[in-house]
């Protein structure tokens, strides 16, 4: 898990283009989606954070997002997520 507020924009970019960086987070919320959906747009950076992997996410205590991530929300929520 990276913090978006300790990341400058070009190790940002940077991440994105590897595949080191695939989904983000809120961390207030515990909730992860992916880097495209409009809600997690509209968070601020210093609650952003980034993640490698859904596992990753999911071990952290991340839900998914329900916008952006329909399926695994409603797998989450009906307890098949492990």
């Amino acid at each position: 898990m990276k913090q978006h507020s300790v990341l400058s924009d070009s190790a940002l970019r940077q991440g994105i283009k590897n595949g080191g960086i695939l989904f983000a987070g809120n961390i207030n919320l515990k909730i992860y989606g992916t880097l495209k959906c409009a809600s997690g747009k509209r968070m601020k950076r210093k609650n952003r954070v980034f993640f490698s992997s859904e596992k990753e996410a999911l071990n952290l205590g991340y839900r998914p997002c329900g916008h952006c991530m329909k399926i695994a929300y409603q797998k989450w929520k009906n307890g098949f997520v492990q």
